[in-house]
């Protein structure tokens, strides 16, 4: 009991604040987070429009944003640990209520401010002050002292550039500077993050509260346990398939380790994992629930903004590499539980393998159907009845909820077993799996307005909140009347109290993630005022002497670090802003044109690794408080699972198929996720040292090696023929002209910088439409002219493409790249295969022979 409390004040300090205050002050406090959720709700809604009443503009609606999370984060987060938790003391009242002021100041005085840009008054300098130090002072409580030091390292820094060293030198800003660009503007703390926290990320967030206090999360735990737990180490495996669908809607690895863990570590423990290993497989799944779309601890929505593409693209690109790392992790426990002869828990009387998987199957397909009725059944009825296509949905939604309601009522209630019971048996599947088919609904709903009908992230997330709300609502009493029970209405009361409990609670989870893209909103201001990003590009090239590998080894080592401490979404920003642009650059001056959204996938995988890297990864210390092991051991055996998504980074940098980038065609998408999971389930089997029997060294050297080539099968083929063939610059507009509608020309351009240093690198020209030369040209923003040493960039449109491309004018273009004729790079992986067949062969032979001398030494 000591133990569960002891994980529960965890995860309340980690992610809802410590205090639970009492009376007064804790109705104010609930009060507040549902206004917040509430205006969270109607901000995204089409409901202003409608009323014509209340409508925010995205400034008003960051700064209000702002107010609420700082006025939350004083009356929820105490001083110290010393502080009273059950009560919120005067001063916090006092510095709650000055903290909200400054951070809704730009909502109270709109009209003013926006009269006299860049002129602040002596009242606009003194909140502006005020608001920067509570900010800093908020993120010590709420999100720790990493990112607090950081951000006042950088306030630091911009005041105090003149007086810097040599090498990160700049000329300084003033007070007043500093004020209109931190605080009165969209550049510093009310910059983009924030604005993606108040859109986007709140409603997720919030959709995911309301989906676990739904009973979302017991379903996709028993589901998991339900098909798995019955196969050798069954339990961790269903930690891992739980903890992936977990990720899927929760923005918190701390929430989803202790969700899963509290029923999952300590059944993996009576099968036989040690206690440091149950919990490092739990830290290890819960942390990779970042890296799972659509959520992805709401730094999805952050990178669409970032690289300027859709949410929807990102999902997409995110999906592979989140997949493949779940599956090389379902490996690594099954080959845990195969070196220590580790067993599933008992089957249910009464079923059989063949039984069970016959369920697994017929589930799969009834699954893969409904997709399908979904996706062309909606599509047909929208091409016929245009007009009244979302009333239609909508009562097919109703019928469809209805329908799920009357199945479910049909089986028991899914209630939460005790892991530590002297019992445990088995969830029957067929069972289990209808019991909770209402609650795929919303997520079905979200998919499809997202993804079919491409509306924004903001409005796809209420209309599938709305959908919850109503499924709290109304999910009791209908399962009560269908059951026949007495006084079904009654329940509507259980469903009242579920749904105000989850807009609290949703409001409260905000609080954290809205303090820390705030006070990283300081480090992106700093940037961009001094151009310290610059700074970095300069020293990373150094310290890296030109070498590609070791300058992302060196980035990597630097996000790890940045990240430590911080919560994943603060960790992106942080990361992403510093380290990114460093990616781009030296990746064109050696020749690797990398997309944007690899580099920024890049720095994030980076930055979640800092999650799992002792001594500060708080998700290991709650796995290590739930299965009572050593932290450390438990910190630093889930890195070692982890390592799996440690490599992706470095394998999509170069080889960006893995992010689905450039995979045109059926076939080659089939090929692509089939050597990715292949790849990644070796790469397992070599870290664990362990394939069809124990390996030996050069085996697991000679899968690694396998597993390289399967992820870059370019790299070997790079050594007999030339990727690229290069034409003379003077045939540039013939093949600008020429070139297929929205592809892009692979060009080496040349010239000296504004600080008088010399570059040389390769850049990606994007072309939109077919046109002329000059027309699709202009589109990009680039003008260039022709003189006889060649081509040269005449002029750069200000945040066009070809600004972001890195063109800068008087640039050289010196040469034009384009695919050379080779063999496909595919084919270098038969021999990859063809030694992972040698590989097999050799452990087999082991096997067989090791089966035949027990058999041998047995007694006839």
């Amino acid at each position: 009991m000591t133990q569960e409390v002891d994980v529960r004040e965890l995860v309340q300090a980690a992610d809802l604040g410590g205090r639970k205050p009492t009376g007064a002050a804790r109705a104010i406090l609930a009060s507040t987070c549902l206004i917040w959720s509430l205006l969270q709700l109607w901000y995204a809604s089409p409901l202003p429009f409608t009323f014509n009443t209340f409508i925010l503009n995205d400034t008003e609606m960051r700064s209000l944003h702002l107010g609420l999370a700082l006025f939350l984060a004083y009356l929820a987060y105490p001083f110290a640990k010393s502080s009273p938790r059950d009560r919120v003391p005067l001063p916090d009242w006092l510095l709650a209520g000055a903290a909200a002021f400054c951070g809704a100041y730009l909502f109270i005085f709109y009209r003013d401010l926006s009269t006299r840009p860049g002129q602040p008054t002596p009242v606009d300098f003194a909140t502006a002050v005020a608001g920067m130090i509570l900010l800093v002072e908020a993120t010590r409580r709420v999100v720790g002292p990493p990112l607090a030091i950081i951000a006042a390292l950088m306030l630091f820094y911009a005041f105090a550039g003149p007086w810097m060293p040599d090498v990160i030198q700049h000329k300084g800003i003033s007070i007043s500077k500093a004020v209109s660009h931190y605080w009165l503007s969209t550049e510093g703390v009310f910059g983009v993050a924030v604005g993606v926290s108040a859109s986007y990320i709140f409603l997720f967030v919030l959709f995911g509260s309301l989906l676990e206090k739904a009973g979302a999360g017991n379903y996709f735990i028993k589901v998991a346990f339900a098909f798995l737990g019955h196969m050798r180490g069954g339990p961790a495996k269903a930690a891992v398939v739980s903890s992936g669908m977990m990720g899927m809607i929760s923005g918190s690895s701390v929430a989803n380790v202790v969700t899963c863990g509290t029923f999952t570590i300590p059944l993996m423990k009576r099968v036989g994992y040690t206690a440091e290993k149950a919990g490092a497989i739990e830290t290890a799944a819960g942390v990779d629930g970042q890296i799972m779309p659509p959520v992805m601890g709401a730094a999805a929505f952050l990178m669409a903004e970032y690289v300027g593409v859709s949410y929807a693209e990102i999902c997409k690109n995110a999906a592979l590499p989140a997949t493949i790392s779940y599956i090389a992790l379902f490996y690594i426990v099954h080959l845990e539980a195969c070196k220590a002869g580790i067993k599933g828990l008992p089957r249910r009387a009464g079923t059989s393998a063949l039984g069970r998987l016959a369920g697994i199957l017929m589930t799969l397909c009834a699954l893969v159907i409904l997709a399908n009725v979904l996706y062309f059944g909606l599509g047909w009825i929208k091409e016929l009845f245009p007009q009244a296509a979302i009333w239609i949905v909508l009562a097919a939604i109703v019928v469809v909820y209805l329908g799920l309601l009357r199945i479910v009522a049909a089986e028991p209630d899914l209630i939460v077993d005790d892991p530590n019971a002297d019992v445990i048996e088995l969830p029957p599947l067929k069972e289990t799996v209808l019991a909770g088919l209402h609650y795929l609904l919303p997520v079905v709903l979200l998919i499809w307005v997202l993804m079919i009908e491409h509306l924004s992230p903001g409005l796809s997330a209420f209309y599938a909140t709305a959908l919850l709300i109503a499924i709290l609502l109304t999910q009791k009493p209908l399962i009560a009347m269908f059951r026949g029970q007495s006084a079904p209405l009654a329940r509507f009361r259980v469903g009242w109290s579920d749904l105000l409990d989850g807009l609290v609670t949703g409001a409260r989870n905000m609080i954290g993630i809205a303090i820390a893209t705030a006070a990283a909103g300081i480090v992106v201001g700093t940037v961009s005022i001094t151009g310290f990003g610059l700074v970095m590009t300069d020293l990373v090239e150094t310290v890296s002497a030109g070498n590609m590998i070791f300058m992302l080894f060196l980035v990597a080592v630097i996000c790890l670090i940045l990240g430590m401490g911080m919560p994943t979404t603060a960790s992106y920003i942080v990361v992403s802003t510093l380290m990114a642009p460093v990616v781009v650059e030296l990746g064109a001056q050696s020749g690797l044109v990398v997309p944007l959204v690899a580099v920024h996938m890049f720095v994030f995988y980076f930055g979640l690794m800092a999650d799992v890297t002792p001594p500060v990864g708080l998700a290991a210390f709650a796995a290590a408080a739930i299965s009572r092991g050593d932290y450390l051991r438990t910190g630093f055996t889930a890195f070692w699972y982890s390592i799996r998504t440690g490599i992706l980074p470095f394998m999509f940098i170069f080889n960006t198929e893995l992010l689905l980038i450039g995979v045109h065609s059926f076939a080659h998408l089939v090929l692509t996720i089939a050597t990715a999971i292949v790849a990644m389930l070796v790469f397992a089997a070599a870290t664990q040292g362990w394939f069809l029997t124990r390996s030996r060294w050069y085996e697991s050297l000679a899968m690694l090696l396998v597993t390289f080539t399967l992820l870059r099968p370019d790299f070997w083929m790079d050594f007999a023929f030339p990727r690229y063939d290069v034409s003379p610059p003077q045939q540039l507009m013939e093949m600008v002209h020429d070139a297929p509608p929205n592809s892009g020309l692979r060009l080496r351009i040349e010239g000296t910088t504004i600080e008088g240093r010399e570059v040389k690198k390769t850049v990606l020209l994007p072309l939109g439409d077919e046109g002329s030369a000059a027309q699709r040209l202009a589109k990009t923003g680039l003008t260039l002219m022709s003189l006889p040493t060649g081509v040269q960039v005449a002029a750069v449109g200000l945040h066009s493409k070809s600004e972001k491309a890195g063109f800068e004018q008087g640039y050289a273009v010196t040469g034009i790249e384009t695919e050379a004729q080779r063999p496909s790079q595919e084919w270098m992986i038969m021999p990859a295969l063809l030694v992972l067949t040698v590989i097999v062969l050799l452990q087999r032979r082991r096997t067989q022979t090791a089966v035949r001398s027990v058999e041998a030494a047995l007694p006839s």
